[in-house]
């Protein structure tokens, strides 16, 4: 004998399973570590004073 399968709840399961493999792939492609952002805002820092230090004064 078959399984009764609720069509609205397998049509949901579906489409939440479309949505997490989505968010892992965004994951993998777009996320960063928290390590990394900090790294990078530290070295945009060090240029922006670098980049400062070297203005003439009008």
């Amino acid at each position: 004998m078959s399984r009764i399968v609720n069509l609205n709840k397998a049509r949901k399961a579906l489409g939440k399973a479309r949505k997490r493999s989505q968010a892992d792939e965004n994951a993998v492609k777009f996320g960063r570590t928290k390590a990394e952002k900090q790294r990078e805002a530290a070295q945009s820092g060090l240029e922006t004073a670098r980049l400062d230090g070297h203005k003439r004064e009008p």
